[in-house]
């Protein structure tokens, strides 16, 4: 017959505590790996703050201002002020983009990550409409140490 102990448990065994127990312990281990991911390196620097570049579209030519500025990320906002519809396209190192098309009187908005070197901002060239250079120097630096920036 053995002693209570004995008695309790084998029941304590037949009916699956020990499953039981062993998949709490696997469980709890897993938790444990899984909570030592990844190290959030909040030191790192963060890229350059992004600039606006103001282009306009006229009836002779594609003015853009500041027409030089150093790489990373910017924002063209295109106004388009020739009368008639316009593609504006963006060429240079390692990147081809085109906008539009952009009404007449209407504004277009694109954001770019731009690498140094001479990008050209042109419209159809039967459009007569000169194009626009913009020269791009050297990485700006780390937004890092920037405050109230996102």
């Amino acid at each position: 017959m053995g002693t209570f102990g004995d008695r309790y448990r084998g029941t304590w065994a037949r009916r699956g505590g020990l499953r039981v127990a062993v998949a709490l312990a696997l469980s709890g281990i897993a938790l444990v790996v899984a909570a030592c991911g990844e190290s959030d390196n909040r030191n790192a620097n963060r890229p350059p703050v992004p600039i606006n570049i103001s282009v306009q579209v006229g009836t002779k030519k594609v003015t853009a201002s500041p027409a030089k500025f150093g790489a990373g990320p910017i924002t063209l906002i295109v106004a388009n002020q020739s009368g008639a519809s316009q593609i504006l396209t963006i060429d240079g190192p390692r990147l081809r983009q085109s906008l539009g098309p952009i009404n007449p009187e209407d504004t277009a908005t694109v954001k770019l990550d731009v690498q140094p070197g001479a990008y050209t901002l042109a419209v159809d060239e039967a459009s007569g409409v000169k194009p626009s250079r913009l020269t791009v120097g050297p990485k700006r630096p780390s937004g890092q140490n920037t405050l109230l920036l996102p």
